[in-house]
């Protein structure tokens, strides 16, 4: 297979993995458990687990011959507190058919069942009894999803419960607020904006590459026969430049589709394996703009298309449209999908969103020179800048790549790549981008620079401008326009900002409990634990402040560098309430087995502290926003309305007095 078509095979699993929309993303839980326990003497009791299988999908039982799909499975885990007394009952009788795949015969329950373990209790106190359900769920159309679903019952000695009561068991959370009466204000609005902008200046750009900008003549011509009224003509370009828009648009739609499920964008942005391979792809990407090889469709769709346009037609403005994205995607393709891996992991919405503002762009300045074609005499002619104009995006790229190899980092704790190598890193990635636009280095397919020209010059500027702006970083200055984009400020190993000016160790009750793994940034002290910080603040006759954060969060960050930072809040955080960080994304700290618990909102045991953290904020406050910010009382009285991301310090400083305020006048009313 040569090099190229090894590209193009890349392509399609990159296309693959970001747009498959299976049967099962509209909702990934095709089988919801239900879990209860009924009292049959004073030693045996019934576990009884019921399904709730949605229409057009099945599930597997228990009990079928071998070579099967997989079937139903319960893993109890045993303890001294309770014995198995036969095995899992399945009611009703389950639907038996023939396998033509398999070539055996299985068993099957559609719409619910209920399965039923009898136990005979061991110990007189109360106990639980945890364990796994595994199995396989499929679609009416052969499309499957691996079941896999922690339980947990409790058993209280068999003293609880009489022979009719049921209930749903371990449905809690770690603590109920008493007023949660608020807005819950969504600031998902401006960074859409953001990002459509952003969007639509990398579709401007992408007319500006080697594979576009000579297109254009030849295409803006296809406007302008001379047989056709200029009225016809100008419905064409109308066409041409909404059919590029909706084209790039559908494939926005498809990964905003895709990333709907829930919880979603949690794994992507947090887990290792999507960041893993979002970081290669970034290296490829990059690798690609610099000229090592091609990203490209197979050009029999070009030509498929090409043909339909010989047809003539207004439809002909369409397959135009299709035939010039399919063209120019081996210099916009890597665009596209870094902008499309950058969406993939944020709001559902921003796939499509970007897509439409690249799109947008990118139709807009053939749309325009089509219906005013005056305005080609003014534009540059084709030379090596364009090329130029790749390879500066490679560079803008390959230091984006960084952000997801940071990912990693950061949510395991492998204190690899800290924030001032990070940055080192940065400037030696704008540094070699401003030495290229002074024509110094030169990569394949770049012209000789006879001269630098007034516009080069002011972007290599730029490039070593933003080196030196990024140089403080590496001391620990806190760069509050891109700290979104850093490590955290807790991971520079080299600060000189550090000082003593926080509150001493008696600011604390006691060494906050996960201490070894995660830091407080800008000289705060703090916990990581609810339960540690509302009991050190009730010490302490303070309010408590939940700070809802995330190891990837950059608003979160962003928010650290330009209010933490300030001497003033700085005070407040350290000496007038407790902070308590809680990092929603936390994964490597699993909990204590006594410390588990079965969620009321979704059903699902929480083992980690980052599920546990989660689990609060949903529960209590009906978001998953961060950073968002809650000022209580110890015993759980919401102080004032919570706060998410701003970086207006005078905003956050009203927060906290209006907060702290209200806790001394609920002490006076006490």
């Amino acid at each position: 297979m040569k090099f190229k078509q090894k590209i193009l095979v890349f392509t399609g699993i990159l296309s693959f993995i970001l747009f498959l929309n299976p049967i099962f993303a509209q909702d990934n839980e095709p089988v919801k458990w239900s879990f209860s326990t009924e009292k049959l003497d004073d030693e045996y009791v019934n576990l009884v687990v019921k399904a709730q299988i949605k229409d057009h999908w099945h599930l597997y039982g228990q009990y079928f011959g071998f070579g099967g799909p997989m079937p139903l499975y319960f893993d109890f885990n045993l303890s001294d507190d309770y014995k198995i007394i036969d095995s899992v009952i399945e009611s009703p009788a389950p639907i038996i058919e023939f396998d033509d795949v398999f070539e055996v015969e299985v068993n099957f329950f559609e719409h619910e069942a209920t399965f039923t373990q009898k136990i005979k209790t061991l110990s007189g106190k109360g106990f639980n009894i945890t364990g796994v359900i595994e199995g396989q769920a499929c679609y009416e159309d052969g499309a499957c999803m691996p079941l896999n679903y922690d339980f947990l019952f409790e058993i209280n000695g068999g003293a609880a419960l009489d022979n009719s009561q049921t209930s749903e068991v371990g449905a809690k959370t770690p603590i109920i607020v008493t007023s949660n009466e608020f807005d819950n204000k969504e600031s998902s609005n401006n960074s859409l904006l953001s990002f459509f902008l952003i969007s639509f200046l990398f579709g401007i750009i992408g007319i500006l590459t080697p594979c576009v900008f000579p297109m254009i003549p030849m295409t803006v011509s296809f406007f302008m026969q001379k047989n056709e009224k200029r009225s016809k003509n100008i419905i064409k370009a109308l066409i041409f430049g909404l059919s590029i828009t909706l084209l790039y648009a559908l494939v926005g739609l498809i990964v905003s589709v895709t990333s709907a499920g829930a919880d979603f964008t949690t794994v992507l942005s947090s887990h290792w394996i999507p960041n893993g391979i979002f970081f290669v792809l970034f290296v490829v990407f990059a690798a690609s703009l610099f000229g090592l090889f091609e990203i490209v469709l197979p050009s029999g769709l070009a030509n498929k298309a090409d043909k339909q346009v010989d047809k003539g037609g207004m439809v002909a403005a369409f397959f135009m449209a299709l035939t010039t994205v399919i063209v120019s995607f081996s210099c916009t393709g890597p665009i596209i999908g870094a902008l499309l891996v950058k969406a993939a992991s944020g709001n559902v919405l921003e796939p499509l969103i970007g897509m439409l503002g690249f799109g947008l762009g990118f139709s807009l300045p053939f749309t325009i020179l089509a219906l005013v074609p005056g305005m080609m005499k003014k534009l540059p002619k084709s030379g090596g800048w364009l090329n130029s104009v790749k390879v500066v995006m490679g560079f803008v790229i390959l230091a984006f790549s960084l952000k997801y190899f940071s990912n990693i980092d950061q949510n395991y704790h492998l204190g690899i790549l800290s924030r001032d190598l990070y940055i080192g890193i940065w400037m030696i990635i704008f540094i070699m981008m401003g030495i290229y636009l002074l024509g110094k280095i030169k990569f394949s397919h770049d012209s000789d620079v006879q001269h630098v020209g007034f516009f080069r010059l002011i972007m290599a500027m730029a490039s070593f401008i933003f080196a030196i702006y990024l140089f403080p970083g590496l001391f620990g200055a806190n760069l509050s326009g891109i700290a979104g984009l850093l490590p955290p400020k807790s991971s520079q190993q080299f600060d000189l900002t550090l000082t003593d000016a926080g509150a001493d160790d008696n600011g604390l009750c006691e060494a906050p409990k996960y201490s070894e793994t995660m830091h407080m940034a800008y000289n705060v002290n703090g916990y990581f634990d609810v339960k540690q910080g509302i009991e050190c603040a009730k010490s302490q006759n303070k309010p408590v402040l939940l700070y809802f954060t995330g190891h990837t969060c950059s608003n979160c960050k962003k928010m650290q560098a330009s209010i933490w930072s300030d001497p003033t809040i700085n005070e407040y955080f350290n000496n007038k309430l407790v902070m308590t960080a809680l990092y929603t994304d936390e994964k490597s700290v699993i909990l204590d087995e006594e410390s588990w618990f079965t969620s009321s909102n979704d059903g699902k045991i929480k083992k980690t502290l980052g599920d546990v953290n989660l689990d609060i904020q949903v529960v209590n406050f009906s978001t998953k926003a961060q950073p968002f910010y809650v000022l209580m009382s110890p015993d759980g009285v919401v102080l004032t309305e919570p706060m998410q991301y701003s970086s207006n310090t005078e905003e956050f400083m009203e927060f906290l007095k209006k907060g702290i305020e209200n806790y001394e006048n609920l002490e006076t009313v006490e």
